[in-house]
């Protein structure tokens, strides 16, 4: 497993009737009137009002395009493609759940030479399978690249390097068939793809997202309107379990929450008092960065050799390594439960009517794969979730880690609304100028979520997915 794999928790707050999906396009086959003008992201909020003024940039074949029928919501194929790490994955996913082909190719062993992440190779590796992953995920599926209905991109946040590599293969693709484009958040793609699997999941929602490079809280209220409760002030829950697993010499090619899981079941997870991260910050935000290194010096304090595998360290090593791990998890697993505890009395004090609702279906979802993937973290969530009324549910492992079918499946989502780009210019230039978003917010930050601790970079920061869209669709009812 790999460090950059994202994994997600989700905690359905409140049930209700599915996002009332407006079938604008099901019934007309002719857009009239294009104007050509610059096309951005989520710009084309189809409405009864807006069709009439639809724009296709530099569409290579506009004609060709309006006029062909697109396909209903109930029938509707597409492709989704994610890079936005270190695996490179693709699938074909039909809106009526039916996920037709999933193909990923991980970087493991890359990730175990380098120790980490390393942009530069990682982006090679993509350049190197990117074409066979696509093509592959099409051959499975039976289809060919007619037979979509639009193309689904990862543009952020994640690495610059890797974003590019996926965006222009789904842009090629999309020009050279006419197909729409669906730009999707990566985040977004991991906390709706319980939807596909677990139909009961709706809107409201409240999700934990746990990675290597991310710990974000978020109150999802409807498709593309987020409310961030929480999120990393530092490092993240999976980058300290990378690096503890990484200090105590076992096998990066694992995840490191498998990895430090299984070592802890043979330690005492009371012998080393490692102290609980932002007791004092009343908040729902994460810091991990203090906890590694109080675990970095206990690690030192017992002279324990990571170079030495712990395959051949000696039985008092191995003893020793187990007790830091064991101490490691309890206390970082602590915090998380701490501050999703707290999440969830913010969300039900903005939803008062949940109390009368918790006898009913919600759920807490925890997804495998990563940091989450780990059974004692899923048991202590279990126990969060179940303090506050809430049930467990759990995707196939296969769609918790960085994959194409949550990509499409989001693509589905926005689509079936009427939010896509219409199709790239067929004859695009190999260095035209892309939209990505490396450090892309989900949503909006809740008032009481600010820390006095948080120092987030905020240059070159894009808009929040959240408030791009309200302002798209304050612009249509204008």
């Amino acid at each position: 497993m790999v460090t950059c794999i994202s994994s997600l928790t989700c905690l359905t707050l409140l049930p209700k009737p599915l996002f009332n999906h407006i079938n604008l396009i099901k019934n007309f086959t002719l857009l009239k009137n294009f104007k050509p003008q610059k096309s951005n992201f989520y710009s084309l909020m189809l409405s009864p009002k807006s069709l009439s003024s639809l724009s296709l940039h530099n569409c290579s074949d506009p004609k060709s395009y309006l006029q062909t029928p697109l396909a209903s919501n109930d029938d509707l194929v597409i492709l989704g493609i994610e890079t936005s790490c270190d695996d490179t994955a693709a699938a074909v996913v039909r809106s009526n759940g039916d996920i037709l082909s999933q193909v990923v190719s991980s970087q493991a062993d890359l990730l175990a030479k380098y120790g980490g992440v390393a942009p530069k190779m990682a982006e090679e590796a993509h350049s190197q399978v990117i074409d066979q992953v696509v093509q592959e995920a099409l051959d499975k599926a039976k289809l060919t690249e007619s037979d979509l209905s639009a193309v689904a991109v990862t543009i952020g946040p994640g690495l610059s390097l890797c974003l590019r590599v996926g965006v222009q293969k789904a842009r090629k693709l999309a020009g050279s068939h006419s197909l729409p484009l669906v730009n999707v958040h990566h985040m977004e793609a991991h906390a709706l793809v319980v939807r596909l699997t677990e139909r009961e999941v709706q809107f409201p929602f409240m999700a934990l997202l746990i990675s290597g490079g991310h710990n974000i809280l978020i109150l999802a209220r409807e498709l593309g309107q987020y409310l961030q409760l929480g999120t990393t002030i530092d490092d993240a829950i999976g980058e300290a379990y990378d690096k503890t697993a990484k200090w105590l010499g076992l096998d990066l090619r694992r995840s490191g929450g498998l990895a430090i899981e299984e070592l802890a079941r043979e330690g005492d997870a009371g012998s080393i008092k490692f102290k609980v991260p932002m007791k004092q910050h009343k908040d729902c935000n994460f810091s991990y960065a203090g906890l590694k290194t109080q675990v970095r010096l206990a690690i030192e304090s017992k002279n324990i050799d990571a170079e030495i595998p712990i395959s051949s360290a000696s039985t008092e090593d191995q003893s020793s390594r187990a007790d830091v791990a064991a101490s490691f998890q309890r206390v970082a697993v602590l915090h998380l439960e701490e501050k999703c505890e707290r999440a969830i009395e913010w969300a039900l004090e903005m939803e008062p009517f949940m109390k009368h609702l918790q006898s009913l279906s919600a759920c807490l979802k925890v997804v495998s794969g990563g940091v989450a993937s780990n059974q004692y973290v899923r048991d202590r969530l279990d126990q969060v979730a179940k303090k506050k009324g809430l049930q467990l549910v759990c995707p196939p492992p296969s769609l918790c880690t960085d994959n194409g079918v949550m990509v499409a499946w989001t693509g589905i989502e926005h689509f079936r609304v009427g939010r896509f780009d219409p199709p790239p210019p067929a004859n695009e230039l190999e260095d035209a100028r892309l939209d990505l978003r490396p450090r892309w917010p989900l949503g909006e930050e809740y008032a009481r979520g600010k820390s006095e601790a948080r120092s987030l970079r905020t240059a070159r920061m894009h808009p929040s997915l959240t408030s791009m869209i309200q302002a798209s669709q304050q612009e249509e009812n204008t």
